[in-house]
């Protein structure tokens, strides 16, 4: 399994296939385990990247909270994309994957060929909103750290991971779930490249947001995916995978 060491924290991480980059981040409590359907669709013609945020999955746990962060992530996005050679790379994600997309675009975009965007949202400009969203961030880890992996949900790309010890969930909550500013959301209209942002269509929660990115993001793909919740690539895998190829196809030649 190879890992890459970024500052004594290893990164789980994954090469499938040969082909233009596609990097593959999984939401918030998953692992890299819920693209194994999408690993197995694509890895005939891209190189599939796929990986574990830290506190999750294969990677490291690292017990100091100032190791989980926004930043900390788009550089470990950042230093995949360069060990396994990728000047460019379709960056992509579901859920706080998809957000963390949203984060390495506004701050490398010149790494960034295409965007694609699962079950997603960009943040809240409003600081009431933010906070309400943290809040229940907060929430979450305080019942990792009291209940430990039975704290878990149910949802479905949850359902399908491993995780070793429940303070790392704990600190991706307080460090990497919990926003602290509007500069995602604020960058939307800044996104030049090719863009699909595609939504379970019984995922409630993030209807409204998808709508919203589609609008703002000049030129924009909408995917909706009938009878799928927030983990549209496993209720749909059939339908996810072909709304993903269809836009792949018509991605200009890298």
């Amino acid at each position: 399994m190879a890992k890459l060491d970024r500052n004594g924290v290893k990164v789980h991480y994954e090469v499938h296939g040969a082909g233009p980059t596609l990097l593959l981040s999984h939401g918030y409590s998953s692992t890299c385990r819920m693209w194994d359907g999408q690993i197995e669709a694509l890895k005939d013609r891209f190189q599939v990247v796929v990986w574990d945020f830290r506190g999750h999955g294969e990677s490291d746990y690292p017990a100091d909270p100032g190791l989980y962060s926004e930043a900390l992530t788009v550089g470990d996005m950042l230093a995949l994309l360069d060990v396994v050679g990728a000047r460019k790379a379709i960056v992509a994600g579901l859920s706080l994957g998809g957000y963390m997309s949203l984060a390495f675009h506004a701050s490398h975009p010149d790494r960034v060929r295409a965007l694609m965007l699962f079950d997603t949202g960009p943040g809240f400009k409003k600081d009431e909103a933010r906070l309400k969203w943290n809040e229940t961030a907060n929430k979450r880890a305080a019942d990792f750290d009291t209940r430990g992996l039975t704290a878990l949900n149910s949802s479905d790309e949850v359902k399908l991971t491993r995780h070793r010890d429940a303070k790392g969930l704990a600190g991706a909550a307080r460090g990497m779930l919990a926003q602290q500013n509007d500069r995602v959301i604020q960058s939307l209209d800044k996104i030049a490249v090719p863009t699909l942002v595609l939504v379970g269509a019984n995922d409630t929660n993030f209807l409204a947001a998808t709508d919203y990115m589609a609008a703002k993001i000049r030129g924009a793909t909408k995917a909706v995916v009938p009878d799928a919740g927030h983990a549209a690539n496993l209720h749909q895998p059939a339908l996810f995978n072909q709304a993903v190829e269809a836009f792949l196809a018509k991605l200009p030649a890298a």
